[in-house]
């Protein structure tokens, strides 16, 4: 009479990783959505490898439910990256970015009273000449660029060497939009990147601990937005970039 084996249980790391696998694999194609989707993914593909080691070497039965929850992590991965080359190219052939017209300081408006009690003393067949356009990409926390759609927007403050999970540091931008056009406007996180020493421009950052996070949402006119948003540590520039679709910044502040 041939001996019975007892069967060998499916694995609870292979189930998660096909549930964050097929989670990621839904949202992956959404935009803003998509940047959670993506860490879904990478969680989803880590419990899902785990399993399939586990049952390469025989200590469960579920290799299907592994090599499933692998290859969804990597379907939505690389969909997470396709979508989001495909909707900045598509939205800024019709999207225009905002450029900035003036900075709210007390040194600019002296400058535009000088020039213009000079232009009226001027004789009128005279050209008046062209001014230098004004450089917003260096400016000083506090100040305060407008763009010509009637949105203003400040860097208020900074706060330097956040402690985050795993001894990780990060650094938290607090910054106003207000809206003095006729329009509403749209205020976005993700219109804003952070810049390290050696120019390399990356999004904002995830903190799980965050007060007053700067979320989307759009701004009626007469209205203002405060919120935080946060970048990864050794951050030494924050750039706006009107929207998340424009390939040059509006504006720029040291930190």
């Amino acid at each position: 009479m041939d001996q019975q084996t007892t069967p060998k249980q499916s694995s609870g790391l292979a189930i998660a990783g096909l549930v964050l696998g097929i989670i990621a694999a839904v949202t992956s194609f959404l935009p803003i959505i998509n940047n959670l989707s993506f860490f879904i993914a990478l969680v989803g593909g880590v419990l899902a490898i785990i399993a399939l080691v586990g049952a390469l070497r025989g200590h469960h039965t579920a290799k299907g439910l592994s090599i499933a929850g692998v290859v969804l992590a990597v379907v939505s991965i690389v969909i997470v990256l396709v979508t989001q080359s495909a909707y900045s190219a598509a939205l800024n052939k019709v999207t225009e970015g905002s450029k900035p017209v003036a900075a709210s300081s007390s040194s600019e408006a002296t400058s535009s009273s000088a020039s213009s009690s000079s232009s009226s003393e001027a004789p009128k067949n005279e050209e008046k000449p062209k001014e230098p356009a004004k450089d917003y990409s260096n400016l000083a926390v506090g100040e305060t660029v407008a763009l010509d759609n009637g949105l203003s927007v400040t860097v208020n403050s900074v706060e330097p060497n956040i402690a985050t999970y795993g001894d990780k540091k990060i650094v938290g931008v607090n910054v106003t939009y207000k809206n003095d056009g006729k329009d509403s406007q749209s205020f976005n996180p993700y219109d804003w990147k952070g810049e390290d020493a050696n120019g390399a421009q990356r999004s904002t950052t995830f903190y799980m601990d965050a007060k007053d996070e700067l979320n989307s949402g759009k701004l009626s006119a007469g209205g203002s937005v405060t919120g935080n948003i946060y970048f990864e540590d050794g951050t030494v520039k924050v750039l706006y970039y009107s929207n998340m679709f424009n390939d040059s910044a509006a504006a720029g502040w040291k930190l």
